[in-house]
């Protein structure tokens, strides 16, 4: 098994107004992208080529947009690393660069904005 290329954690993620969860994860493991609940219970799951990611063209500089499986989820990264916090604009620009270099070692842009 592969180690983890990407992980966060304490990941807001929702569909648009509707909240699925406040303190889930993201993984990025073996060329697939895995949203998860805070119990570890899989939301969505696809393989990163398949994924399309990006900032929204307005709003806060902490969210993301992902598109899993044709459904659009709204990401607010926090960003928990190491023991301390990272600001919101800089864990989503970890997560895009993520999602780009799994794609294809940053072959493909985010498709989002």
């Amino acid at each position: 098994m592969a180690e983890t290329e990407y992980t966060a954690r304490g990941v807001r993620i929702g569909r648009w107004v509707r909240s699925l969860t406040r303190a889930g994860q993201v993984h990025i493991k073996d060329g697939r992208l895995e949203l998860l609940t805070s119990y570890g219970t899989q939301i969505d799951s696809a393989p990163v080529r398949q994924v399309r990611a990006g900032r929204p063209w307005f709003g806060r500089g902490d969210r993301a947009l992902a598109s899993v499986n044709g459904r659009q989820y709204v990401l607010t990264l926090g960003g928990e690393r190491g023991g301390g916090r990272e600001s919101g604009t800089k864990a989503v620009g970890r997560f895009l660069e993520a999602v780009r270099a799994a794609r294809g070692r940053g072959n493909g842009t985010a498709d989002f904005g």
